[in-house]
């Protein structure tokens, strides 16, 4: 179990079970509605070797309505990204400086797709760190956090599975899974963020306690890159307006239902085929205008 504390909101209640009926709605548009509207989402990550984590973020933000993407990666990523993605505006950056003008013209920042432990992701992570934009946090971003490296800006979103989630809280493993809702709100209260606790019947819970449950989603799931899908699509809800606590259960709902979905294919599901499931499911969800 999870160290005792008083101050931790009352667990024994259950979480609200997310469902089409349950889980938040996203806001119609206007017909003369203009991509101003609704955000540009700045992804940032990429290191060497990891460039692909970055773009799946990316491409993920871009099909699910926010009003402009860019990338900050590598410079030796930027050729490919403008070949798989030519409407995300990419950017290759080599130290902190180069990133500043990109921070500062962003809506929302998705941090840590890719991002590295080296002094690369080091120096982009402890940039956005400064920023007061809102966040989704995830990956390499979450481990240079439970080292003490960065602190973790005001009302944002983090995502670990429950490896991250046992550093963060500096516990183990076994101690996240045999108490999830204790570990999620711990987590929250902790950051003074929205934490997304990953994993079978993932789990999202506010510093003011409040705490949802998603029991969608498939085995076949069990693959790499489908945190940097996640991690996208929350940042775009964010860039559209969603507050933080929403658009993580709106993001995790039909990210698992997406999943659900493509699951019954079989094994060798790959992140990208949640995409265009992911856009398909927001609009019946949701849809774009009134």
């Amino acid at each position: 179990m999870l160290p005792p504390d008083d101050s931790l909101p009352d667990v024994s209640h259950p979480p609200v079970l997310l469902t089409a009926l349950t889980t938040p709605v996203l806001t119609p548009r206007e017909p003369d509605s203009h991509k101003g509207q609704f955000g540009r989402v700045l992804v940032i990550g990429g290191d060497h070797g990891t460039g692909g984590a970055s773009l799946l973020s990316a491409e993920c933000a871009l099909r699910s309505g926010a009003g402009m993407v860019s990338l900050a990666t590598r410079p030796e990523h930027v050729a490919a990204a403008l070949v798989r993605l030519p409407e995300v505006m990419t950017a290759g950056v080599s130290s902190a400086n180069q990133l500043l003008n990109m921070v500062e013209q962003a809506t929302v920042l998705a941090v840590g797709p890719g991002l590295g432990q080296g002094s690369w992701g080091h120096s982009l992570l402890s940039m956005a760190a400064c920023s007061d934009k809102p966040q989704v946090w995830d990956a390499d971003a979450l481990n240079r956090l439970a080292s003490g490296a960065v602190t973790l800006p005001a009302g944002a979103v983090i995502t670990p599975h429950p490896g991250e989630a046992a550093r963060l809280l500096d516990v183990s493993i076994k101690q996240i899974q045999a108490d999830r809702p204790a570990a999620a709100h711990a987590l929250a209260k902790k950051y003074a963020a929205v934490a997304v606790l990953k994993g079978s019947g993932s789990l999202i819970a506010s510093p003011d306690g409040r705490l949802a449950q998603c029991d969608h989603g498939h085995g076949a799931m069990a693959t790499a890159g489908l945190g940097d899908v996640l991690t996208g699509l929350i940042a775009a809800l964010l860039a559209q307006g969603m507050a933080p606590f929403e658009a993580a259960c709106l993001g995790v709902w039909l990210h698992a239902r997406a999943g659900e979905q493509q699951g019954p294919h079989g094994r060798g599901l790959a992140a990208s085929d949640l995409i265009p499931a992911i856009r398909q499911l927001l609009e019946e969800h949701a849809p774009c205008q009134k």
